[in-house]
């Protein structure tokens, strides 16, 4: 995990963009072989330009051929989530809307494409099994089921992509369909990097503000898994979703206000930045901390402030998604300690369709492609 913390501020947001310029961000490679796929075609969903969910097409690509420590994957499922709907229509995207500071924004258009995109294949969720691997692979073979995340490199939404063998990938919870798999990585990942950070022990009182997304519905179950007792805060429509997963408590944002309850909190986990530190802090117990997933240059000031002046510390921080880290999560999966729960599927030729549904913000748990195979693939 990258943490921007009061002690490494400008070390972080200086060493992230150097990988960024070192080719961690840059570089967009899904292992195609164009001498070795002369001929051979697969389904993808492709964007060729920046718009709404209607830009989104089925077309017939090239199939990709596993480099000799890569591994090629036949996707059974996939997702729709907020990177993939940022992703898609990145074009209108202004610093002032995206979630980071601005030279994050910078290095997103420029990887993203500043006119039309670059990355044509979105989807960074996949749940499937092993088709075929490279000669120096070691850890996977043929007809292993896997689920896995790709980060900004994306690619998933298309009947088979490539991967390095040491990439976000992992064998698939044997309690989980392909499905079930596909939903968890991104957002379980992230808030197992973050959740850990913070260093959550028994009898602690947790809140999560945005409880239903794909990182606030993990953290509210990796919070109860370590302890603690959990307030979900989420819209009228996702109450009983929040409730699912676990959370002791779950707070309607549409009918009332969590920083004017009364209630204290160790914890105030802000995925997108809804609230503030200002608005919370009464909110907050004696130590207590706002963590943020998504925050601009403000908060890291007001993290750099705090951690010298108080007690209550804003904490602004961004993690990685790391093989590591995904095998825990298949851990946790299988320990019964994490659960999806899937509001809608649709078939691959169908992606737009699950695009728009996706941003009407009616959504009750995830949204999931499903990729279906003949012999001829």
């Amino acid at each position: 995990m990258i943490e921007v913390s009061a002690s490494n501020a400008s070390g972080s947001i200086y060493s992230r963009t150097e990988e960024m310029m070192n080719g961690e961000i840059l570089k967009f490679d899904m292992g195609y072989n164009s001498k070795a796929n002369m001929g051979l075609k697969m389904k993808a969903i492709v964007c060729t330009k920046y718009g709404p969910p209607e830009v989104l097409h089925l077309k017939e690509v090239e199939k990709p051929t596993p480099r000799d420590n890569e591994i090629l994957i036949k996707i059974h499922a996939t997702t729709v989530n907020y990177g993939d709907t940022l992703a898609r229509n990145f074009k209108d995207i202004s610093p002032r809307k995206f979630n980071m500071p601005f030279l994050f924004w910078l290095f997103a258009k420029i990887y993203f494409g500043i006119r039309k995109p670059k990355i044509t294949i979105l989807g960074n969720e996949f749940a499937g099994e092993i088709a075929s691997a490279g000669k120096d692979v070691k850890s996977f073979k043929q007809g292993d089921r896997v689920f896995g995340y790709l980060g900004q490199n994306m690619g998933a939404y298309a009947e088979y992509l490539c991967m390095p063998e040491d990439g976000c990938v992992a064998l698939k919870p044997a309690n989980m369909t392909y499905e079930e798999a596909a939903v968890v990585p991104y957002g379980a990942i992230m808030a197992l990097n973050l959740l850990r950070k913070m260093n959550i022990h028994p009898g602690q009182n947790v809140l999560v503000n945005g409880a239903s997304g794909g990182i606030g519905s993990a953290a509210v179950q990796l919070a109860r898994h370590f302890g603690a007792e959990v307030t979900g805060v989420c819209g009228t429509p996702r109450i009983e979703l929040v409730k699912s997963l676990g959370a002791d408590s779950v707070i309607d944002y549409t009918k009332e206000d969590f920083t004017q309850s009364g209630e204290t909190y160790d914890l105030i986990f802000d995925i997108l930045g809804k609230s503030s530190f200002s608005r919370c802090k009464s909110s907050l117990s004696q130590n207590g901390r706002y963590l943020l997933a998504s925050f601009k240059m403000r908060q890291l000031f007001q993290m750099l402030w705090t951690s010298m002046i108080g007690s209550k510390r804003i904490i602004c921080a961004i993690a990685s998604g790391s093989k590591e880290d995904l095998i825990s999560v298949k851990e946790l999966i299988e320990a019964g300690k994490i659960k999806s729960i899937i509001d809608r599927r649709y078939p691959l030729e169908n992606t737009a369709e699950a695009h728009q549904y996706v941003e009407t913000g009616n959504k009750k748990g995830h949204v999931v492609i499903i990729l279906e195979h003949n012999n001829k693939t």
